[in-house]
């Protein structure tokens, strides 16, 4: 295999003008050539550290050379051999801080473009596969029940149908996919392509229940007494947290998941839809996260205006540095160091405006190593807003904890569960995702629901198959 000293392929993309007034997805792809290009940048490292940087230990040089060889069905199934949802994770994952952050090209230039490689090759086998995926053992009659199919669930669902085991997928909402449909836009995860991998799942024998309010509709003993050995919560942080400043009650402030949920779930950006979202003259986003970028963009798209608030400064903005950079050429602008202090009331109970105050970093890092926001005296301002977007972090739901208080829980309402084999405080009971770190990445509740898959069927005796 020749080795390329080219520059790392660039990614095409709409441009910033037209894609702020749509809801097409933003990043075109690669084409076939450029795929095999890129690939042939790719050193095939004898200790790729790229492997160790992912949370799903895809196996990055072996697929990657398939890549460079034109065999883009055996790259697939390379990466499926680790990862079930490659469609999904070369999109939202934030490689840059994992596999291609290890990168050895990387060191003295650009990494290996690990992602858009690993789209590429789930693009083009949902683009040419004739047949669905079969499950690799034979049903082994142990039955599973799956509660949540956000990323966590759907990989857990995924590895145990693949190894024989009957399982059910329980879903609150009446469409699959968790925050990968209610949460990330059409822009950057086109529904279609989670659709697509619901397809794989409901081909390998996972039975989908939506509409399933678990903890409510039935609560866990009551699935155990249903003939279910064993039980994954992969519930995710849906609770969204606020600030505490007066005006958050009034009528244009919302959370970014309602907001979101809004937009995607509930089809408010398509013509024939009536969910209800303002039409907002200009909109201020607070915080600094993927998600205060997927509601600002949104919102742009929707023809607002849009602010992007946040107390830090660019650096430690924890987006995405690619979503940073699509949100400034689509003309959102941002506010660093800058923190409300209050939401002001037209005097009929709707949003008028926010309250801001500058602030600087202190000069002494904290323990995690950064610096504390402090207020600049003097320096109060009113931002002209008709909407605000609370994009703070979440937390898990309750609902599960209080039906079955005998499951652990931390300070923040997290599932405690090992950090191995992700088994809770109840015997059989497992649980991964932002259920059990809080609102974190794709891919590592992905990893989580693989590990917990793993334990289960240790746990119950299972034929696993032998690519762990």
């Amino acid at each position: 295999m020749a080795f390329s000293n080219a520059p790392r392929t660039p990614m095409p993309e709409q441009d910033p003008v037209i894609r702020a007034c749509n809801f097409k997805e933003v990043a075109l792809g690669y084409t076939e050539e450029q795929a095999k290009g890129e690939a042939a940048r790719c050193l095939q490292c004898k200790n790729p550290l790229c492997v160790q940087g992912c949370p799903v230990n895809v196996r990055i040089p072996e697929f990657i050379a398939k890549v460079a060889e034109g065999d883009f069905e055996g790259a697939y199934q390379v990466i499926t051999s680790t990862n079930g949802l490659p469609a999904i994770s070369g999109r939202v994952c934030p490689q840059e801080r994992q596999c291609e952050a290890k990168c050895v090209r990387g060191i003295k230039g650009e990494a290996v473009a690990i992602g858009r490689l690993e789209r590429f090759v789930a693009d083009w086998h949902l683009a040419h596969q004739t047949s669905h995926a079969v499950p690799m053992y034979p049903n082994n009659y142990r039955h599973v029940a799956v509660v949540g199919s956000g990323p966590a669930g759907l990989a857990c669902a995924y590895d145990l149908a693949n190894w024989g085991y009957s399982v059910t997928l329980f879903e609150a909402f009446h469409t699959v996919g968790g925050v990968l449909v209610y949460g990330i836009p059409e822009f950057r995860l086109p529904k279609s392509i989670v659709g697509k991998t619901v397809e794989e799942l409901r081909a390998l024998g996972v039975q989908i229940q939506t509409n399933m309010v678990v903890g409510r509709v039935f609560t866990l003993e009551e699935l155990f007494e249903q003939g279910y050995d064993a039980i994954f919560l992969g519930t995710g942080a849906g609770l969204p947290k606020f600030m505490g400043i007066p005006g958050e009650e009034l009528a244009g402030v919302f959370s970014a998941n309602e907001y979101l949920t809004r937009v995607n779930l509930m089809h408010a950006w398509e013509d024939g839809y009536d969910t209800p979202i303002p039409a907002s003259r200009s909109v201020a986003v607070v915080g600094g996260g993927n998600v205060a970028m997927d509601a600002a963009r949104c919102a742009r798209r929707l023809g607002a205006e849009v602010h992007v608030v946040y107390r830090r400064d660019q650096a430690e903005m924890p987006a995405r540095a690619e979503e940073i950079h699509h949100a400034m050429e689509e003309g959102i602008q941002f506010h660093f160091l800058t923190n409300p202090t209050a939401v002001l009331n037209d005097g009929n109970g709707r949003v008028k405006g926010i309250s801001c105050v500058q602030m600087a970093l202190s000069e002494t890092p904290d323990e995690k190593g950064r610096r504390a926001p402090m207020v600049v005296p003097g320096s109060d301002f009113v931002m002209d807003v008709d909407t605000v977007i609370m994009a703070l972090g979440t937390s898990p739901n309750p609902l599960i904890r209080m039906a079955d208080p005998t499951i652990t829980v931390n300070n923040r309402g997290c599932f405690v569960v090992d950090e191995e084999t992700m088994q809770t405080s109840r015997e059989f009971v497992y649980a991964g995702g932002d259920a059990v770190t809080g609102a974190a990445t794709v891919i590592l509740a992905m990893g989580a629901g693989k590990r917990a898959a793993k334990a289960i069927d240790e746990k119950l005796g299972g034929n696993r198959c032998q690519l762990h």
